[in-house]
């Protein structure tokens, strides 16, 4: 089993693995892997061993938090001397000048960018196939990865790093990570900087890490977030958990394995000390079929009217803005849905902590050429198999995807854990106890040859 982010950064800091070696690693499993996941945008090979040499040489090496700690990028924040493609051919293939802000948070705390991750065009859907071909999940290649951090999501499943960025608009960490068995957390507005002019989605849209650890998770997030005590699992106490397996959008199942999860979930948190009690928040039948879907496209059409040539995205992509740019003509997105939301929400958790859902209401869907299956499909599928994630992007609240082991079939289940603003810690603490009472394994057990 390949060493977590935690103890290739202790390794390198008392000096008994180098950066080089533990990019070298990194850089032969991408190698092994891409072939079956197209995870990989951009395998930085030269520059990632120079960026590892310079921790190898850095005079404080010992302070770093991942000093020497493989790492990917998701192909939707600027990376300097690469292009930001944001999984589209209607980007500009320039590279660029300078790093985002939490590239530039990584970079500092010794991470070695190893490269950028494939996600789909504008990463507007939660399944990654583009112009430049189809993700697939390491733990069934015939299915998606999740999205739009999917290419992310099958670097970690499949080995080839450790760590992960990704960000989360509607679920765009928090889906890859229950399809691909890991742990990813989409953070309250304002813990990680997330100021882009792109991508953000009516500022709906965070940063955050994809791990195969709790503590990994919560190590990349302490940084990302430039705090060091979020590093620090602590006990989180007895709290209240509210248990919920009813999918926010109206008439949408959830499969067996799913509500199984989390009824497992709830029942190990029970043991370990803490209430819990069956409670649905109350979801609005309008919250994502309206609110969303407004948030959804004004967002998508506004960075697609920044894009050099928005005329060249894909056919479903262009109909998605326009629908945007019509909603916005009529003065959308309104406040009032948003404002309703978080008043139900808020009056929700005056009796619970945290909340615990399925991360997903079906498994994965297949990984096809969605881009090519038209618009109506894609929001189908999109809907239909993860609903659970969008709402608490919609009142930026902090949610997180825990793995659950694996279904009968050998593919991972996920549950969700849900707090107010505030609470990265708490769901942390949780996730940890959960990781305790329930191990998972780490990566998929892809071919060695």
């Amino acid at each position: 089993m390949e060493l977590t982010a935690v103890e290739t950064a202790t390794a390198v800091r008392a000096g008994s693995l180098t950066a080089r070696e533990a990019t070298t690693r990194a850089l032969d499993r991408i190698a092994r892997s891409q072939p079956m996941t197209n995870a990989w945008q951009v395998v930085r090979t030269e520059a990632a061993l120079a960026e590892a040499e310079a921790v190898d040489r850095h005079l404080e090496r010992t302070s770093l938090p991942l000093a020497g700690v493989p790492i990917a990028i998701k192909d939707t924040v600027p990376v300097a001397g690469e292009p930001l493609r944001d999984g589209s051919t209607a980007t500009d293939p320039a590279p660029r000048d300078a790093d985002h802000e939490v590239v530039r948070r990584l970079r500092a705390a010794g991470a070695v960018v190893v490269g950028l991750t494939r996600v789909p065009e504008l990463c507007v859907w939660g399944v990654t196939d583009s112009r430049f071909g189809i993700t697939r999940n390491p733990w069934d290649r015939d299915r998606t990865p999740g999205g739009s951090s999917g290419g992310s999501a099958a670097a970690v499943a499949a080995g080839d790093v450790p760590i992960a960025h990704g960000n989360d608009g509607m679920g765009s960490i928090r889906i890859p990570a229950a399809c691909c068995g890991l742990v990813g957390i989409k953070p309250g507005t304002g813990v990680v900087p997330s100021d882009d002019r792109t991508s953000h989605w009516n500022g709906m849209s965070e940063h955050g890490p994809l791990a195969t650890t709790v503590a990994d998770a919560a190590l990349m997030l302490s940084v990302l977030a430039d705090r060091p005590a979020l590093a620090d699992l602590r006990d989180p106490g007895a709290l209240r958990i509210a248990l919920s397996t009813r999918a926010p959008a109206p008439l949408t199942p959830v499969a067996a394995p799913w509500r199984d999860a989390a009824q497992r979930a709830a029942r190990l948190l029970q043991e370990a000390g803490h209430h819990v009690t069956e409670r649905t928040p109350h979801y609005s039948p309008t919250l994502l079929t309206t609110t969303g879907m407004a948030l959804w496209t004004t967002g998508t059409a506004e960075e697609a009217d920044l894009l050099p040539d928005p005329s060249a995205l894909e056919k479903r992509n262009r109909r998605h803005a326009a629908i945007g740019r019509a909603l916005a003509r009529r003065g959308h997105p309104r406040p009032a849905g948003r404002e309703a939301w978080r008043s139900r929400a808020e009056a929700f958790f005056e009796e619970c902590d945290v909340l615990l859902t399925p991360a997903l209401a079906q498994p994965p869907v297949a990984a096809h050429a969605w881009s090519s299956r038209g618009w109506v499909r894609s929001v189908t599928a999109n809907a239909r198999f993860a609903p659970f994630a969008a709402p608490w992007n919609i009142v930026g609240w902090p949610a997180m995807t825990v793995p659950a082991g694996l279904d009968p079939d050998g593919r991972p289940v996920a549950v969700q854990l849900v707090g107010r603003p505030g609470t990265e810690p708490t769901l942390l603490a949780l996730a940890a106890q959960l990781e305790i009472r329930q191990s998972w394994p780490r990566t998929a057990p892809l071919p060695t040859a």
